[in-house]
């Protein structure tokens, strides 16, 4: 890593971060490729860095807490929604090989693809409406969500596979933002709070207003009801 070499143990120790494959995942990727040039000197600090495009590469200890929150074994299959500069998607291909990534922005899009090719991550990444998910490559055993939505996007949760396990941020407001925990058990939703955060917001489209499906309305249904206790 020659003058980027780390000065200090990487990852820091955190109590909560337990997953052996989580903390060899976050060992191995090289945080200071993904981030600009200039903010190469702060790239082992335990904190979130700007990439561009308004855009942020996520505070170390959110990604790990979110990565592990998925629970995956080399065998799932992961969809991120905010690729971003590539970090969290290289963590994810460390751990299995089979993760598809979509981004708002097509110059980050561009840039994360090449850097993750580069590396050797063999992470399929395009550019499109997050919360539309990317059904062709549907079910996902876990889907993650690296920017903050102001409600659960029913497209996300379809593409969810019988057990499988979202982490997303929600809220409007960059100082009232939560992350969650939903997994889908025999078509039910169930929901767990993992922290408090902040993110930059989700970016959709004009596509993810569309009238909904029969599905996606009563899946849209099931969130207000498992909400309504938040």
């Amino acid at each position: 890593m020659s003058k980027w070499n780390r000065s200090r143990q990487w990852p820091p120790y955190w109590p909560d971060i337990t997953d052996p494959a989580v903390i060899q995942a976050m060992a191995a990727v090289p945080r200071h490729l993904f981030v600009p040039p200039e903010y190469r000197g702060e790239a082992y600090e335990d904190r979130p860095l700007p990439i561009g495009y308004g855009q942020t590469i996520s505070q170390p200890y959110i990604v790990a807490l979110m990565t592990q929150a998925l629970r995956l074994t080399p065998q799932s299959r992961v969809l991120e929604i905010g690729t971003g500069s590539g970090y969290q998607a290289a963590v994810l291909a460390q751990i299995t090989p089979h993760v598809w990534s979509i981004e708002a922005v097509p110059e980050l899009a561009e840039a994360a693809q090449e850097r993750l090719r580069g590396l050797g991550y063999a992470v399929q990444v395009k550019v499109g409406d997050g919360r539309l998910g990317w059904p062709e490559h549907a079910p996902y055993d876990a889907i993650i969500v690296t920017a903050a939505s102001p409600d659960v996007p029913p497209a996300l949760v379809a593409q969810l596979a019988d057990r499988g396990r979202l982490v997303i941020p929600l809220g409007g407001d960059f100082w009232d933002q939560d992350l969650w925990l939903i997994e889908k058990v025999a078509g039910r939703l169930r929901k767990e709070h993992l922290a408090e955060v902040r993110f930059v917001p989700l970016v959709a489209s004009a596509a993810s207003l569309e009238p909904e499906s029969p599905e996606l309305a009563e899946i849209r249904r099931q969130l207000q009801i498992l909400f309504e206790r938040r």
